[in-house]
């Protein structure tokens, strides 16, 4: 179709993996038809469309295809079956420095580099004042590339490929090398080619790159297309992925190792406590249980903004009627601080415990954008002691729901627009 400027169908990428080639020149003479080996699929039957103008971003983990799908888009890599399709003249980040030769300046690259790009002699002789000045390299354009930083190189590299007035250009994680400044300007002028109607594929592992710049998410796992669709939503499903990943491998690893661990011991009646929960205090005032319930009391850690939460914690003591305060807070996962109050406000009396016994926080309407926050409850005497703390006892998770709010909470509001009159002489 001539609206689409990228089509991918049915893409399947395999690589032989040889586990008994020679490696000498003996071994390849003696065993020439020795050529046992694998095939690594690392794309599975991909499938996708990108219109023309589309700024689009690939995310995963290491090995999940991005690279190699972007190589596909190049003609770098052929798929071993399945279609690729690019509409126009294509521009690629791929590799830093690819093509650039060590020994001759960068001012001779530019001409390599460009004239692989598809330019004429003509072409480059009018853009390279352009691309010298947003190289910031006019000290150095002269000098030998190998005497260049990795920085440079980036530098001349993407002011190459952002002045070739390709239809589209690829990107593969490059932008993370240089300066804040540099990086920045290259955004900028990303943008600018976007809204010229370049079309964009991007790959990086940097979500803020990619809100900053892409219409649209494209999330590849295990070879294949997990989800397609609108940046914020992706990203937050993709980082919430990896988030449980890590917790329940982190889980895995700390089982043995807190195994008859006092401070693991004293929170075993807790369910569900996050494996990265943090403890300290004197302990004579501690928490026995803690749990999070939802409006029909049932235990719960995945909410909707606006839903009522309660938590409840249970305690135990020696002391006799010790005077205690309660605290909570919310931190987003990012270590934000979101949110906290206590049981008591300053100038308070404080409550007197008996040996055991509870207290209940009730959260009328939660309200937490969605995300992934960590709860943290605490603790203390009438002069501040910290009898219990826990940090990161539990995560909780705040679902996604249709919003144009931004931010790790929501407040009532109500917009009202209004006509002014203005004296016409």
């Amino acid at each position: 179709m001539e609206n689409w400027a990228i089509e991918v169908r049915d893409v399947e990428k395999y690589f032989k993996v040889y586990t008994d080639k020679g490696s000498t020149l003996k071994e390849k003479a003696i065993f020439l038809k020795r050529s046992r080996h694998e095939n690594r699929a690392v794309l599975k039957g991909i499938s996708f469309q990108i219109p023309r103008g589309q700024a689009v971003g690939f995310i995963g983990r290491n090995g999940c295809g991005k690279s190699t799908t972007l190589k596909l888009l190049t003609r770098i890599l052929k798929p071993n079956t399945g279609s690729v399709t690019v509409n126009g003249r294509v521009s690629s980040l791929i590799e830093l420095g690819a093509g650039f030769h060590p020994d001759m300046s960068g001012r001779e690259n530019i001409y390599i580099n460009a004239t692989i790009f598809g330019l004429s002699r003509e072409e480059i002789d009018g853009r390279l004042e352009d691309i010298i000045r947003f190289s910031e390299l006019e000290e150095f354009i002269d000098s030998p590339v190998r005497t260049y930083s990795s920085g440079m190189y980036m530098r001349l590299a993407f002011a190459v490929a952002i002045n070739v007035n390709a239809d589209v250009l690829l990107v593969d994680e490059i932008l993370a090398v240089g300066d804040i400044s540099f990086q920045k300007k290259c955004f900028e002028r990303l943008k600018e080619i976007k809204e010229e109607g370049t079309t964009i594929a991007i790959v990086s592992h940097s979500m803020e790159q990619m809100y900053n710049i892409c219409d649209r998410l494209i999330w590849l796992e295990d070879g294949k297309v997990r989800e397609d669709g609108p940046p914020q939503a992706v990203g937050m499903h993709y980082l919430d992925a990896m988030e449980d990943e890590r917790i329940a491998r982190l889980a895995r690893e700390s089982h043995e190792k807190l195994q008859g661990d006092r401070e693991r011991s004293i929170l075993e009646l807790t369910e569900n406590v996050h494996p990265e929960a943090r403890r300290t205090g004197t302990w004579e005032v501690y928490f026995t249980k803690v749990e999070l319930l939802d409006k029909e009391g049932r235990h719960c850690q995945i909410f909707d903004t606006g839903d009522e939460v309660t938590l409840v914690c249970h305690y135990a003591t020696g002391l006799e009627q010790p005077e205690v305060n309660f605290n909570m807070d919310f931190v987003r996962d990012n270590w934000q601080y979101c949110y906290g109050t206590c049981f008591c406000k300053a100038g308070d009396p404080l409550p007197r415990l008996g040996h055991t016994g509870m207290v209940s926080l009730k959260i009328a309407g939660l309200q937490l954008l969605p995300g992934k926050y960590y709860l943290d409850i605490g603790i203390n005497g009438p002069a501040g002691e910290l009898y219990d703390n826990v940090r990161n006892v539990m995560q909780i998770t705040v679902r996604d729901y249709i919003t144009d709010e931004f931010g790790p909470c929501v407040f009532e509001h109500e917009w009202k627009m209004g006509h002014i009159e203005t004296e016409r002489g």
